[in-house]
């Protein structure tokens, strides 16, 4: 089967995953690079109640556009974006570079000794990079995870998905089961406004889970998920809570005071950190530049 999307000409070699958004194939460009691809494909239902295309998925695409002239080395290169609309609905196309490996995968082959401290160093260095370059250029994940980090054979942490997370929550109505609740700030579970600091918090989880080898908070309901983060992090003051939450402030929810030590394993340099990736109130939670800047990676 062969496609082609000027300037770039592909055959679709293999079907890779399959998920409530659509499929994303394995593929080969056609001509002289021969490099493999990752082509993935959309289909973005809109608003019914709305003639044509909502204006959120125009906006969205040409976001996506725009990163097509991105170049950093821990984000997965978008070669190409196109979209072509079907009624009430748009079939989106992405070709990207081809890795084989998330950090999902790559953690589940990890031995039971664990990472390294300097492979737990230069993943987590090379991830707040990227996330770093994305909030500079005022782009906002949403949906760190294991499953949106690729990791090259040559060791390359690139963050993938970056654009889409939004697009997601616009689309199918989502369950547990399909996006995942481990890597969401509590800002998010508990309906507040949010910003970048969303993605350091998903950024911090990601950091204990490549010491811990698996996800530090793992709840199956919105509930459920922000008594596992108060069990850890402690339950937040009332002066803390998000004002504009719908979910009032409320005692039963854990009990009072915080943790100094999230993960008894860790040296003064990573329990900082990580809790300052952790902070409950997003203002008090450490940037990507600044997180670059901790002396748990300035020290040799």
């Amino acid at each position: 089967m062969d496609v082609c999307i000027k300037p770039l000409c592909y055959e679709l070699l293999a079907e890779v995953g399959v998920g409530s958004y659509g499929k994303v194939y394995k593929a080969r460009e056609v001509g002289e690079k021969r490099r493999l691809l990752a082509v993935k494909k959309f289909n973005i239902r809109g608003d019914t109640s709305e003639n044509g295309i909502p204006a959120f998925m125009i906006r969205e695409v040409a976001l996506l556009r725009k990163m097509k002239y991105f170049n950093h080395r821990n984000i997965v290169k978008l070669l190409d974006a196109s979209a072509v609309p079907m009624g009430r609905s748009l079939d989106l196309t992405l070709v990207l570079e081809y890795i084989d490996q998330d950090l999902s995968t790559y953690l589940s082959k990890v031995p039971a000794s664990g990472l390294s401290r300097d492979c737990i160093k230069d993943v987590m260095q090379q991830l707040l990079r990227g996330l770093d370059f994305l909030h500079t250029n005022m782009v906002l994940h949403r949906d760190l995870k294991p499953e949106n980090i690729l990791i090259s054979s040559s060791g390359e942490v690139k963050i993938a998905d970056f654009g889409l997370a939004r697009i997601y929550t616009f689309n199918i109505a989502l369950t547990p089961g399909v996006v995942t609740l481990w890597y969401r700030a509590p800002e998010v579970l508990l309906n507040s406004v949010y910003m970048s600091s969303v993605d350091m918090w998903s950024a911090g989880c990601i950091f204990a889970e490549l010491f811990l080898l698996r996800a530090l908070f793992q709840g199956y309901t919105e509930v459920q998920q922000l008594q596992k983060i108060f069990e850890v992090i402690g339950f937040p003051s009332e002066e803390d809570w998000p004002k504009d939450s719908p979910i009032s402030y409320s005692v039963i929810w854990g009990p009072k005071g915080s943790c100094t030590n999230l993960l008894h394993n860790l040296d003064p340099d990573e329990n900082d950190l990580l809790s300052q990736c952790l902070a409950f109130r997003p203002s008090r939670r450490i940037s990507a530049a600044k997180a670059l800047a901790h002396p748990f990676f300035v020290k040799n």
